[in-house]
């Protein structure tokens, strides 16, 4: 199965990272690994931990302008699920960050974190399992900007890409912090309270879990495997494109291997308790109420193709009104099209970004 077949499935809620038959293996990239910790940090709903670790990878170096401000920085935020490496993946990585690539990291400083409860930053399986906070996408932003501003001493992006749940994020971004972005890319994602069909998968996918005997009220000492299989199931369609699912697995035997082989690669990087805290964390999601506080010059896009973000349910095409300075972009679906993994194919989107980050460039 060659990488672009995979990323049909690959991809953001990295339901899709998780949901996908293993991820393209990331560039060999110049990263540089930074943690930052928190002590004391207190979630929304009031709940604390002694210790926040938040992990993150960076490219390229900050440049500051005449007044000290960091004027580079390029915040990429991973899908649910995911973690850092995420948007390393070949089909992102190898368009954007190449010498004169729209993200040329000679000229931007990229920093790709590990949201809470992703990757090497702070999350259940570390040890308090269900006694982990239940952290939302607010309390995920707000360590985002503690780690920028206190822990990297940057006080300013230039811009906020986000995939997915990175989307939603991208989202929150814009109305806590306004202004700390000069412009959002928000791919994949509607900014409204996740219900209907979106909100039904993902607590089908959580009670498969919780429902399993083997979960053990998150105190398990084996994965509860039932549970964890139905929820990676719900994941993979959730992630699906009906065309390039039927061109990948044309033959019943073809269908039925390439599922043995997504759960195989699922179940061996899957940890229930984490599973079922990023899924939720979009629980209270709500941007639309406070869209219209937006001042910042918005690029939203989708594709015609994704199952969890439908254009016929008309929402996109309304929500954008409410954002003054916000373009929406619905990519028509075509051989190119991955459904929701069509975000990280930014080969087809490429352009769009290179348009708006030259209309947004300060002079």
């Amino acid at each position: 199965m060659n990488t672009l077949s995979r990323l049909g499935c690959l991809g953001a809620l990295s339901l899709l990272t998780v949901a996908g038959l293993g991820q393209a293996a990331p560039g060999s990239w110049p990263t540089v690994d930074g943690t930052y910790t928190v002590d004391h940090f207190q979630f929304k709903d009031g709940e604390t931990i002694d210790h926040l670790r938040l992990h993150y990878l960076t490219l390229g170096q900050p440049h500051r302008d005449a007044a000290g401000h960091v004027d580079n920085a390029v915040l990429l935020l991973h899908g649910t699920g995911g973690d850092a490496h995420s948007l390393l993946n070949p089909l992102f990585s190898d368009v954007l960050f190449v010498p004169g690539g729209v993200l040329d990291i000679t000229k931007y400083f990229v920093i790709l974190p590990d949201d809470i409860g992703h990757g090497s930053s702070s999350k259940p399986s570390d040890g308090l399992h269900a006694r982990f906070p239940q952290y939302d996408y607010d309390d995920m932003v707000r360590s985002q900007y503690m780690m920028l501003t206190e822990g990297m001493h940057v006080d300013h992006l230039r811009l906020i890409l986000g995939t997915s749940m990175g989307c939603m994020e991208s989202f929150v971004w814009g109305e806590t912090y306004p202004g700390f972005a000069q412009a959002l890319a928000p791919f994949a994602c509607l900014p409204v309270e996740l219900a209907g069909r979106n909100r039904m998968m993902r607590y089908m996918a959580i009670q498969a879990i919780k429902q399993d005997p083997g979960w053990m009220g998150g105190e398990y000492e084996t994965e509860p495997v039932q549970g964890l299989r139905t929820a990676n199931e719900m994941l993979l369609i959730m992630g699906s494109s009906p065309l390039q699912m039927q061109k990948t697995a044309p033959t019943r035997a073809a269908a039925e291997k390439y599922v043995d082989d997504h759960l195989a690669l699922a179940m061996a990087r899957t940890d229930a308790n984490d599973m079922i805290y990023y899924i939720n964390a979009s629980r209270n999601y709500n941007p639309a109420p406070k869209l219209g506080t937006i001042q910042t010059p918005v690029l939203w896009i989708n594709s015609a193709d994704d199952f969890i973000n439908p254009p016929e349910l008309g929402i996109a095409q309304k929500m954008v009104g409410e954002m003054p300075r916000a373009k929406f972009i619905l990519i028509p679906i075509s051989d190119a099209t991955r459904g929701h993994g069509t975000h990280t194919v930014a080969a087809i989107w490429k352009d769009y970004l290179a348009e708006f980050m030259r209309q947004t460039e300060r002079p």
